[in-house]
């Protein structure tokens, strides 16, 4: 018996103009398109050709205009600075939007021109992005507080004529001040905007460049407000940098047309919220996350989002997120398993929940590290609604694999993002390009056509883009990810393909161990890597970080989460080694870094990467290594 899943998936792929049209319809075009889908200059193909839109009008303009205009749009929760919230209606949100589009107009940003945006957790930073989508222009959102270096590279390569910035960010306990990296970043770029914009908290003062910066205050008190300008659907929306092998950021380019309909799709049939419910993905802008689930699908949708500035944890406690649910009263919360490790390492008996209504509680998402069995089930237990796996990457937008509760509920099998989603013809391959069987391990690829938000290319380097994603395995592209298919077409992400680790010739999967690991009760969350080897080629290593309050002896911990091992994976995964740390080395959305502990772990040279949270867990790493007989390795 087929169910809306299947019909939706068959359709999706059998007929994907029929499929796509349809979706397009929950979209205000200023003209429509000639295609829906366009392969005539495939593998770039192209959504919508022809037809013309404006993605902050379907934003904001169209709920306003449509009886939304009271609504609130968008809640900004910011612990950080005492407690802020302010909330915004779909009116005052256009309006805001509207005059800032006002004031980049006055500095003369236009269609196509880049606008880079380094800001912090604020409403401005999604009134900055809104703003630049409404003139037709090209946001770039850099996460504030990255490193002049890095900074610069991005200016170099998106070449902006304004950026947007503010004169500090707040982390747990500190105040990162922003215009010491922004000076240096625009010293060391070979690129010079022509102006920035400074948006003045009160945490940090900054002295302006008298000829370049502008006082956000100033400007937007002075500003008229600027219309929507209709663009090409296939014209870029953004440019969102990603970590590349070579070093240099890889910028990937959305697009306006296909981008809202496939996220306004997203937001019903995945998520199962309505226009008017509260939605909240406890991420950062400066990630895909934030431009897909904090800004733009909400709002496209005509929801209320939350913009929050804070921590699942410090801010001030463990019951952060419980606070800002109950308060807000949140339908659904996306977040990363990261982010739930550490709630329940502070607080394992989960006692911070009770003081609060969870009533309007109904769905919590994780993306962006596997979600391992463990905590799938303490969130499960202790929250009393479905938690959901899911898995997408920056390149995609939107999710490839989920199970779609707008559409059909499955159930939930631990470890799996569940099914393909419409449009996303997931392959499993070898290295010959042939389809495996269930249950082996390959790499996971999308059969091209990829659908409507994925990355169009990356910008200004088409070979780049061919290169990175699409000549490895012709026809598809390649998500760089390790998993096979059940044979219920369960998708499992097991690890990145350079995460698969050749134990005496045996393939082995760094992530199948660690899902032993995180099963030991004392065990809050683990990292395992594989580690150079002359005689076995690699062999893996463990790291635990244990629950908060645990005082046994590592050693007899490290002992029992060997046995897990041998006992559920066997004596061919040559699991003999794990060490206790107080914390994993991870990016600021809560990838850890896994490849670096490797250099380390080998003794080679490594960079630390400019998106890491905290540097100095790094040397802690490497402390712990020297511990269990490996060499210090020297940051380069």
């Amino acid at each position: 018996m087929t169910n809306a899943y299947d019909e939706a998936y068959r359709r999706s792929l059998e007929d994907p103009d029929a499929f796509w049209a349809e979706a397009a319809a929950g979209i205000d075009w200023h003209k429509s398109w000639d295609r829906v889908l366009d392969d005539s200059k495939a593998p770039f193909t192209r959504w919508f050709t022809g037809a013309e839109c404006n993605t902050c009008h379907n934003a904001l303009d169209r709920h306003v205009d449509g009886g939304r205009a009271e609504q609130a749009a968008l809640i900004y929760d910011s612990p950080v600075t005492g407690g802020t919230v302010k909330t915004y209606t779909y009116r005052q949100l256009r309006d805001e939007v509207a005059r800032f589009a006002g004031v980049l107009k006055g500095l003369g940003v236009g269609l196509g021109d880049r606008v880079v945006i380094y800001m912090p957790m604020v409403p401005e930073t999604v009134v900055a992005m809104l703003a630049t989508a409404r003139l037709g222009a090209i946001h770039s959102v850099v996460f504030g507080g990255f490193a002049a270096n890095e900074l610069a590279l991005r200016i170099d390569d998106a070449k902006p004529k304004v950026i947007v910035s503010a004169t500090c960010g707040i982390e747990v306990g500190r105040v990162i001040e922003y215009m010491p990296l922004l000076n240096g970043a625009i010293t060391i770029a070979r690129h010079k905007p022509e102006k920035c914009i400074i948006l003045a908290r009160q945490q940090a003062a900054a002295e302006l460049h008298p000829d370049r910066d502008v006082d956000w205050a100033e400007a937007m008190a002075a500003a008229e407000p600027a219309d929507c300008v209709p663009v090409a659907a296939t014209d870029p929306l953004y440019i969102l940098y990603t970590s590349g092998t070579t070093g240099e950021p890889k910028g990937v380019v959305r697009d306006n047309g296909g981008h809202m309909v496939a996220l306004k799709w997203s937001m019903k049939n995945i998520y199962d919220v309505d226009p008017g419910d509260v939605y909240w993905a406890a991420s950062d802008v400066g990630w895909v996350v934030g431009h897909s689930y904090i800004v733009y699908g909400p709002l496209l949708h005509g929801c209320t989002t939350i913009l929050y500035e804070g921590k699942p944890v410090g801010t001030p406690d463990a019951g952060a997120f419980w606070r800002v649910i109950s308060e807000h009263k949140v339908k659904v919360l996306f977040t990363a398993p990261t982010a739930f490790r550490a709630i329940k390492r502070e607080d394992p008996d989960a006692k911070l929940i009770e003081p609060y209504d969870l009533s309007a509680f109904k769905a919590l998402f994780l993306a962006g590290e596997r979600t391992d069995p463990d905590t799938l089930h303490w969130a499960e237990d202790n929250l009393g609604v479905p938690v959901i796996d899911h898995w997408w990457q920056t390149e995609t937008g939107w999710a490839i694999a989920a199970n779609p509760i707008g559409l059909h509920a499955f159930p939930i099998k631990p470890g799996s993002p569940t099914k393909a989603m419409p449009g996303w013809d997931v392959r499993i391959l070898d290295g010959a390009n042939r389809e495996m069987a269930a249950g082996d391990v390959g790499a996971i690829c999308i059969k091209l056509p990829l659908p409507p938000s994925s990355l169009q290319t990356l910008w200004n380097a088409d070979g780049r883009f061919r290169e990175s994603y699409l000549d490895e395995f012709p026809g598809h592209y390649k998500t760089a990810d390790a998993g096979y298919k059940d044979s219920d077409d369960y998708l499992y992400i097991m690890a990145r393909t350079d995460d698969i680790i050749n134990v005496a010739g045996h393939r082995l999967s760094t992530g199948g161990m660690e899902e032993v690991l995180a099963d030991h009760p004392d065990v809050a969350e683990c990292a395992v890597i594989g580690v150079a080897d002359e005689l076995k080629g690699q062999l893996p290593a463990g790291f635990l970080v244990l629950n908060a309050g645990v005082d046994r002896d590592h050693g007899d911990i490290v002992a029992e989460v060997v046995a897990m091992v041998r006992d559920k994976i066997g004596p061919v995964a040559a699991f003999k080694q794990a060490v206790v740390v107080d914390r994993l080395p991870k990016t600021r959305s809560g990838k850890i870094l896994r490849g670096t502990m490797q250099k380390i772990a080998d003794n080679e040279d490594y960079k630390t990467p400019a998106t890491i949270d905290d540097p100095v867990v790094l040397d802690e790493i490497a402390v712990a290594l020297e511990r269990i007989g490996y060499a210090k390795a020297r940051n380069a």
